[in-house]
């Protein structure tokens, strides 16, 4: 296993990673936004107000992803188990 292959797995692994976890932190990170921008209009101050609507929107965009994201991952494995024969080498 040469440097360059090492350096390339881990930066697919990083790729996919961010890619996984991308639609459920866009989600959380719009809806965070929304409520920050209500609270500062209407000067609600309330810490707790923030959670729910974010676990929320977090959860519907895993419901929605979670396929995409199952088969994002599962491709990731099957490279990863096609790469186990070159490694004996």
């Amino acid at each position: 296993m040469t440097p360059q292959m090492v350096v390339g797995i881990g930066r697919e692994a990083l790729t996919v990673i961010l890619m996984v976890s991308g639609p459920m932190l866009m989600f959380g990170l719009i809806i965070g936004l929304v409520i920050s921008i209500f609270q500062a209009i209407t000067q609600i101050n309330e810490m707790t107000l923030t959670f729910v609507p974010k676990i929320l929107a977090v959860a519907v965009a895993l419901l929605i992803f979670l396929p995409w994201m199952i088969n994002m991952l599962l491709d990731f494995t099957r490279h990863m188990y096609d790469l186990i024969p070159g490694l004996a080498g």
